[in-house]
């Protein structure tokens, strides 16, 4: 399981740790009689007792099977799933293609009454173009060296932009003045882009606001993040695919987001720095 800095992540790996923990002492085993038993060295035992090394569902099976706990195998590794899809690589996210990925966030924007997105390198894939859309998949698709899935993933991404419209729900885009000059796609696709942004900022569900370039700014950018509802917060990193669902961290988001948006333009304002971008395409 790859690393990650977010406390989220810890916990859930110390709680799964915590859990085989007390499965070991109620089984009246030490340690070392644990190691002995599934048959490997007691400092392994150590580490995944104190989270330092994750267990693997086999190594799970064993240590129930040696505290005579087989009935908490299911629960232990549906728990250990569950760590691991806090924080998902590129690459093993994509590794079948792109559209995979991109069907497989449907659900959440299912259930979700109220989005908020901040971005600070792209504009934000809910209110995206089709051509837009298509010059960002290629350009991963290629990077990564991915199965060349785009068309399909394309048709899924604009599958999903149909909770814009449908539904009780709300949404909040941020995006920093310097997405509007990314130049992705060329100038063509940038300018219809923008002409869309001012599109999409008269739709009575949702509330657009740009962050403008100053000197003076309080609030410095920070990575890409959406916000569903309060429950939980995906984090688009270098590496991969954060996760997050402690309150406390849900909550530092929150804030960042309202400081934020605290910075941001809104309406005729929002609308003339897009106007001036798009001048720039010409």
């Amino acid at each position: 399981m790859a690393a990650s800095a977010s406390s989220s992540v810890q916990r859930a790996r110390q709680g799964l740790a915590d859990r085989l923990g007390e499965i070991r002492r109620d089984a009246g085993l030490t340690g070392r009689d644990l190691a002995r038993a599934c048959g490997w060295h007691a400092s392994k035992t150590s580490r995944i007792e104190n989270a330092r090394t994750p267990p693997s569902a086999d190594d799970i099976r064993a240590w129930c099977r040696a505290c005579g706990a087989d009935d908490q195998v299911g629960d232990l590794v549906a728990s250990l799933r569950a760590v691991e899809g806090m924080f998902v690589e590129w690459r093993r996210m994509e590794r079948a293609g792109l559209r995979q990925a991109q069907e497989a966030r449907l659900p959440l924007y299912e259930r979700t009454r109220r989005f908020r997105s901040y971005s600070s390198w792209l504009v934000p894939g809910m209110i995206q173009t089709y051509a837009y859309t298509s010059a960002v998949l290629h350009a991963i698709q290629q990077r990564r060296g991915l199965v060349d899935d785009v068309e399909d993933a394309l048709a899924a991404r604009m599958e999903r932009q149909r909770v814009l419209h449908t539904g009780d729900r709300r949404f909040a885009f941020l995006m920093e003045e310097s997405v509007l000059r990314t130049g992705t796609g060329g100038p063509d696709v940038m300018r219809g882009q923008l002409a869309h942004l001012i599109t999409v900022s008269a739709l009575p569900t949702v509330s657009l606001g740009i962050v403008p370039m100053r000197p003076d700014r309080a609030r410095w950018p920070v990575e890409g993040f959406w916000i569903y509802d309060s429950a939980q917060v995906n984090v688009e990193l270098v590496s991969g695919y954060l996760t997050i669902t402690q309150p406390r961290e849900v909550a530092m988001y929150a804030e960042t987001f309202a400081e934020l948006a605290g910075l941001a333009v809104y309406g005729p304002a929002a609308r003339a720095l897009i106007t001036v971008a798009m001048g720039a395409y010409e």
